[in-house]
């Protein structure tokens, strides 16, 4: 039951993906092993936004490791059908620490007879385009892993994703995955010392990561920089974009405020949804942690989205006739493709 609810939930967030996003545009596949254990270690700039886009696009089932606050209760059932595991946190208790022994062992398992994970090696989510400080994670369960099962294939898969704007829908996302790096290569070493060899990997991965990432630095003129992440200029594609930022980035076109003219006719074509709108925006609202604001968006119009336009199609087909509940749904869809044009026009990073 569980692996047939993982398989719909994976096809209904393809689909899904292709109208909450104008574009994702995916590099690199060719890159992920075809045999052996693998875990993806992609940045995280957009919550749970983050672990649906590998997900989808990797092309295998994956196994993620979650916060554990998330765990327990009435979705713990949901949780184990996609294929999530717990991690603890020194925030959760020093005690609660010792219970990832029991997850790591399970890990080990996972990538010894071949499967695929996903672990995130940043410290934790956040809202910027570089790269983050990378914890030790991803790198010591790898090895824990290889050492393990020294006859298994173990890669690390470094993933960057690339949101043209982290806060607003039907954007673009370009989602590379960079070259796998062999863990077994590094078995001999870490067998003679362990904690040179994991920080030894760890710079191997940072390395691979930046080169997945559109602005990997943080350096002098990052913040002028990221004004030219837009959806004008991801046109390019993302190594031509990326070439363009380190280079020469005053080529590339940004985003002219309109102000209250480019304000109103957002507005304008709102109204025909102004119901589910307010409903998201509200949602929103109850997450005062700004990264999550995206990934709320998502979720919240699945739902709020799909009842609106049930009570339009039935409500129109109710009082006019099926032509007319139709219309009604088509018209919403449209007025909606215009509001977000707007605003992907008017709103910059």
């Amino acid at each position: 039951m569980k692996a047939l609810f993982y398989k719909i939930i994976l096809l209904l967030l393809k689909n899904y993906n292709r109208f909450y996003f104008r574009r994702i545009r995916i590099y690199g596949q060719e890159n992920i092993p075809k045999k052996g254990g693998v875990i993806f270690s992609p940045n995280h700039q957009g919550a749970f936004l983050d672990p649906l886009l590998v997900g989808t696009s990797c092309g295998s089932k994956v196994t993620s490791l979650t916060r554990s606050d998330v765990f327990g209760g009435p979705f713990q059932w949901f949780l184990d059908a996609l294929k999530m595991l717990p991690v603890y946190r020194i925030r959760d208790g020093y005690s609660s620490l010792r219970k990832n022994a029991a997850i790591f062992d399970r890990c080990h398992q996972i990538l010894g007879k071949g499967d695929h994970m996903m672990m995130f090696s940043e410290g934790s989510h956040h809202n910027e385009y570089y790269l983050q400080r990378l914890s030790k994670g991803s790198s010591r369960l790898a090895l824990e892993a290889q050492e393990k099962f020294p006859d298994s294939t173990i890669y690390i898969v470094p993933v960057g994703i690339n949101y043209s704007h982290h806060q607003l829908p039907w954007q673009e996302v370009h989602l590379v995955y960079g070259n796998p790096i062999l863990v077994g290569g590094f078995l001999e070493t870490y067998r003679e010392n362990s904690s040179a060899t994991i920080n030894q990997l760890r710079e191997v991965l940072k390395r691979e990561m930046k080169a997945c990432l559109w602005l990997p630095e943080n350096e002098e003129h990052y913040l002028q920089k990221k004004k030219y992440i837009n959806l004008e200029n991801t046109k390019l594609g993302f190594y031509k974009l990326r070439e363009q930022l380190l280079l020469d980035p005053k080529q590339l076109k940004t985003i002219e405020n309109k102000g209250s003219i480019g304000q109103f006719w957002i507005s304008l074509f709102s109204l025909p949804n102004l119901l589910p709108l307010i409903g998201i925006r509200k949602v929103v609202k109850l997450f005062p942690d700004i990264v999550f604001h995206n990934s709320i968006k998502y979720m919240a119009g699945l739902f709020m989205f799909a009842f609106w336009w049930k009570i339009l199609i039935f409500s129109g087909t109710y009082i006019y006739g099926i032509s007319t509940g139709i219309g009604l749904f088509i018209g919403s869809l449209f007025f909606l493709y215009l509001r977000q044009m707007l605003i992907s026009k008017y709103k910059s990073n």
